[in-house]
């Protein structure tokens, strides 16, 4: 049977010293870490830094008291079972080790953390006939709701009002930082400089085909471009501009995504049908991004209309001019 199990052991199976060595180990690591994500959270966000150092804290606590009462039980030999040993047990993905989490996926790791506790040491609980076992269970799953309790009480202490609005201001700029920046110079570049080959194309030739295979070429190859060059431009560590990749991945797709717009319509086999549906894509794109500009960006939105809806006119009527001469 073990065999079939990858030498891992039932829960069914574990003795009452080993469910408690079992216990103690879980405690130990998630203590780490709630210590790791204190740690990586201390300079922007301090106070829900405070809130894990208090649940490293709690966890640390709990795991002497797990020893305390093994040692009373068993001695002082501890078994050595981890969770990867166990056949069933919840596993934790090394999420934490990943260089890049936000504050929401740090708190709803976590989350999921006591939840899984939980959870487990009232099924293990239910499933134990007997009495000195399903008591030591219950110990354990009370353990971990007052560890529950526990959170919640240093998040009134230490989120209060001031500090919620401070890390949401944080978390935003953040955002803006890793998606909406990159993917907005995306866009503009995608949208802007693409008018000109696009249109100068299809006055050019009065091709639809041709019109959309310039487009795609143009779209795709300037999302490359863009993608690889914000990513390779800044990896983020200095700036704190989150993950090169990510903000790679927002810029190049964006890009993309703004040549396209003007150049799908090109489908269409009709020349005049395809063109007044690319100038209404145009005049939506352009602005898009002036509104994105003063949502995001804070740019007043007549500057923004300025830079974007006049400039993008502009290149648009060369690309016209050029194509029909």
């Amino acid at each position: 049977m073990k065999l079939f199990n990858g030498g891992r052991k039932r829960f069914a199976d574990l003795t009452e010293q080993e469910i408690l060595a079992l216990a103690i180990s879980s405690e130990e690591d998630d203590g780490r870490i709630y210590s790791s994500y204190a740690e990586r959270l201390a300079n922007d966000y301090p106070a829900s830094a405070d809130i894990f150092t208090g649940m490293a804290a709690e966890e640390n606590e709990h795991r002497r008291r797990l020893i305390e009462l093994h040692r009373k039980r068993f001695g002082d030999a501890i078994p050595l079972i981890r969770r990867e040993h166990v056949l069933g047990y919840y596993a934790r993905k090394p999420v934490w080790l990943t260089e890049v989490m936000t504050l929401e996926d740090i708190r709803a790791q976590a989350a999921a953390m006591e939840r899984d506790a939980q959870r487990f040491y009232a099924l293990a609980a239910g499933r134990c006939t007997d009495a000195a076992t399903r008591e030591l269970l219950g110990d354990l799953a009370a353990a971990e709701a007052g560890h529950v309790r526990t959170a919640i009480g240093l998040e009134d202490a230490h989120l209060d009002e001031a500090a919620l609005e401070t890390e949401e201001e944080t978390e935003r700029r953040q955002l803006i930082l890793t998606w909406v920046q990159p993917g907005l110079a995306g866009l503009m570049d995608g949208s802007v400089s693409t008018l000109a080959p696009i249109f100068a194309t299809a006055f050019a030739t009065q091709n639809t085909w041709t019109t959309f295979l310039v487009g795609l070429a143009a779209s795709v190859g300037a999302g490359i471009s863009m993608g690889f060059t914000e990513a390779a431009s800044d990896d983020g560590k200095l700036s704190g501009r989150g993950s090169p990749i990510k903000r790679g991945f927002a810029s190049g797709i964006m890009t993309t995504v703004g040549g396209l717009g003007h150049a799908l319509p090109y489908l269409i086999t009709d020349f005049w049908t395809a063109t007044t549906i690319a100038f209404f894509v145009v005049f939506v794109e352009l602005w898009a991004i002036a509104w994105i500009q003063n949502k995001y960006m804070e740019t007043p939105f007549l500057r923004a209309t300025v830079q974007v809806v006049i400039g993008g006119g502009l290149v648009l009527a060369v690309g016209i001019l050029i194509g029909s001469g």
